[in-house]
């Protein structure tokens, strides 16, 4: 017979993790930090939720940047209230962006003001944000921790291979609050119906939308597949729309120039809003893995995505009743040969060139067939 083992002690840290994860008593407000960009928004979307539910009487502050007040103010859903992060080192800004003291010193003071019962960081890693939300001065303190970062009241350990929507779900059991949607879902508003009526006035067409921009040019697919698409989808007798925007002109123009059937040309001409409510319309939407893929999925329209492998793993859908996501396993550089493994190197080039076009086509006439 074995002997047993003898009990095992666990550190402070380890002690406070693993205490019994329950609602916390008397919380009436509640930080939480999230200051990027829109698809980063949608996979916090499920945590955000789940906070709403279990402290349903709780004001839900989101900390984040100056678009998401604009995109959230009257808009249905768990956040009561957002509040503008100044520009910050690693927080709101990159890591080489320099601060400004004074700015950063009003705005915790204010934020001190607030009295914050619990202050959560969904912001990353935490080497920068899990200071930034120990300066909000709330009586507890959770998120997640990388190697580098100093731990707060409660944490999660950050390790890249999650899907990014449950490692925020995680985060927040640490208070007790169980996912309520494991899948993002985002209210769209009769003002952006109306703004993507104006835009793209209701048809008895079909309407297909292709994004083909990335904010990392590795991630995007070449433009002849879009075009290739976009022509089996004319072809089907739907209307096709391309989006882009500021520096995604010259795809946008190239896809329409390709084109056979004369496509929409929706690059800059709708608000973030604007841009939900014709997601929403879409019998189908075929993007890179970008903001506005992220976004079609969480106001309910149905997506084929195109990932890296790496993306594939951490940002594509949980489900594939309505979701198609196509990836590519180049991981070394096509011009240099580097192994992209560790990290990254100086060139561009697309790392999803190789998604074939005919799966990608055929997936997206199988999805506008079920809408």
């Amino acid at each position: 017979m074995n002997a047993p083992h003898p009990p095992t002690r666990l550190t402070p840290a380890e002690a406070v993790r693993a205490e019994p994860r329950r609602v916390l008593p008397e919380v009436r407000k509640i930080a939480v930090l999230r200051a990027n960009a829109i698809g980063d928004l949608v996979f916090v979307l499920p945590a955000l939720q789940a906070l709403r539910a279990a402290y349903p009487r709780a004001e839900l502050v989101l900390l984040a940047r100056a678009w998401h007040a604009r995109f959230l103010r009257d808009r249905p859903g768990p956040v009561d209230r957002v509040i503008v992060v100044p520009r910050s080192r690693g927080v709101n800004g990159s890591e080489t962006d320099d601060d400004d003291p004074v700015e950063l010193n009003r705005f915790f003071a204010a934020m001190r003001e607030e009295r914050f019962d619990l202050a959560i960081q969904l912001h990353g890693g935490g080497r920068h944000s899990n200071p930034f939300v120990r300066r909000l001065g709330a009586r507890l303190a959770i998120g997640l921790k990388s190697p580098d970062a100093e731990p707060l009241d409660r944490w999660v350990p950050y390790v890249y291979f999650q899907p990014e929507s449950v490692r925020y779900l995680e985060v927040v059991t640490l208070v007790g609050a169980c996912p309520v949607d494991l899948e993002p879902r985002l209210a769209v508003t009769d003002g952006d119906r109306e703004e993507a009526a104006t835009v793209v006035p209701p048809s008895e067409r079909p309407l297909a939308l292709l994004h083909p921009g990335a904010g990392d040019p590795r991630r995007r697919w070449p433009v002849a597949g879009f075009v290739a698409v976009a022509d089996a989808l004319a072809a089907a007798g739907v209307q096709v729309g391309v989006l882009g925007s500021g520096g995604e002109r010259p795809i946008v123009d190239a896809i329409l120039g390709g084109m056979h059937t004369p496509g929409l040309d929706l690059c800059d001409r709708l608000t973030l809003g604007g841009l939900a409510g014709l997601l929403q319309r879409a019998g189908v939407v075929v993007s890179n893995d970008s903001g506005p893929l992220h976004l079609a999925a969480a106001v309910g329209a149905r997506t084929v995505g195109i990932y890296w492998c790496f993306n594939l793993f951490t940002s594509s859908p949980l489900t594939r009743l309505r979701h198609r996501p196509f990836t590519s396993w180049q991981t070394h550089c096509p011009e240099c040969g580097a192994c992209l493994l560790a990290g990254r190197c100086e060139h561009s080039l697309s790392l999803v060139s190789s998604v074939p076009v005919d799966d990608v086509r055929e997936a997206a006439l199988e999805l506008l067939a079920m809408a």
